[in-house]
């Protein structure tokens, strides 16, 4: 199988990634909850895990980085941790449901939302969020990469903005977090969701939540940290404030191991790597006849996700043929993000999306683009 479906989880993971999860559940327990040496065990993985993640955001204090579920988990315990009706809250039409849904659900109480108009690339006017922000606002919500076109948004540029504006900047980096530079203080983010099973290599069921120091966000769950056990109030400091109930201590260690993987290797290879891929699938796409392919322009920032259409085809159709009959791996339809499907143009159809990892080669791309053109050209199965 060829697999360019990383945009959704990264497969396949580093060796040492299962091999951390098996280790952590034969020798340690639960964190904070006891003083014997497999708890201790637990609390150094959380602890290694923070830190490495913090210097891969280039976040001063580790105590910034809170465990979630996955990145959806994280968006909604900051949405809904610090917005409240009557905000008004600016954010663009290339957002991930796991943004739109959270931030449809606050306006039905009462959260003033713009949304501001991405061009068909994908592209963010600044001169409309500038428009935008005149208004003044709580908050710009923006992913950093789209998961439909791959487009990067100028997170300093938005940054700066919100900053002028008096506005926290939130982003969703499901999308960046492991294969693309992040600069929490250099880009001006307050607040970022990040997921642990897609750039970053670590298993399912791992993300979190970098919060800058100062902010103070409501937790979405109360309960039990390890932590002060003689109150029966949440505790104020983080990361303990955000983490109630045992943590997924054989997931962290696999997310571990899947940073300290980006760390050996190099972001700055992997990214090459990956972009090289990139730009071959696009020129490649772009050469058949009947293909469509969307999103940035040549040279534009693109992280490595690449959508297209074969005329007026159903993508679910074509997804489906690309696996059973040629075993490549990706994914068909709207990719959980109405919003930017209507923007570029393809919410009837959906799009066929093609995203490679730091495992995938220059031949599987190769493969993937006759694969595509034998079903562009009409051979193989129709139905």
């Amino acid at each position: 199988m060829i697999y360019l479906d990383n945009a959704a989880t990264s497969w396949p993971k580093p060796a040492a990634v299962p091999r951390a999860v098996a280790a952590c559940l034969r020798r340690a327990a639960s964190p904070g909850r006891g003083g014997h040496g497999l708890s201790r065990e637990a609390d150094k993985i959380l602890f290694a895990a923070r830190e490495a993640l913090a210097a891969l955001f280039g976040a001063e204090n580790s105590g910034t980085i809170t465990f979630a579920a996955n990145a959806t988990d994280a968006l909604n315990t900051a949405l809904f941790g610090l917005l409240a009706p009557g905000d008004r809250v600016v954010t663009t039409s290339m957002e991930h449901n796991a943004v739109a849904r959270p931030l449809r659900a606050l306006e039905d109480r009462g959260l003033i939302l713009e949304i501001v108009g991405c061009d068909r690339t994908g592209a963010l006017p600044l001169d409309s969020l500038d428009d935008a922000l005149d208004g003044g606002a709580k908050a710009v919500v923006v992913t950093h990469a789209s998961n439909v076109t791959g487009g990067v948004m100028p997170l300093a540029d938005i940054g700066r903005k919100a900053r002028a504006a008096g506005a926290l900047l939130i982003v969703d980096a499901a999308q960046t977090a492991g294969a693309e530079p992040v600069d929490v203080a250099a880009m001006g983010i307050d607040v970022m969701a990040f997921s642990g099973h897609k750039s970053l290599l670590g298993p399912q069921g791992t993300g979190g939540l970098y919060v800058r120091e100062g902010v103070m966000v409501e937790p979405l769950r109360y309960g039990g940290t390890g932590s002060l056990s003689e109150s029966d109030r949440q505790p104020p400091f983080y990361p303990d404030r955000l983490e109630s109930g045992t943590p997924n201590t054989p997931g962290i260690a696999g997310l571990l191991a899947g940073v300290r993987y980006i760390n050996q290797r190099g972001l700055e290879d992997i990214r090459a790597a990956e972009h090289r891929l990139t730009r071959e699938l696009v020129a490649g796409l772009a050469s058949i006849s009947g293909i469509e392919v969307y999103g940035p322009p040549p040279g534009a920032p693109r992280a490595a996700v690449v959508s297209f259409t074969v005329g007026d085809r159903d993508s679910g159709e074509i997804a489906y043929r690309l696996d059973r009959e040629h075993g490549i791996a990706c994914r068909g339809g709207l990719h959980c993000a109405p919003w930017a499907h209507k923007t570029i143009g393809t919410l009837s159809t959906g799009t066929v999306r093609f995203s490679p990892g730091c495992f995938t080669t220059a031949a599987d791309i190769a493969a993937a683009l006759a694969a595509v053109r034998s079903i562009a050209a009409g051979h193989g199965n129709t139905h």
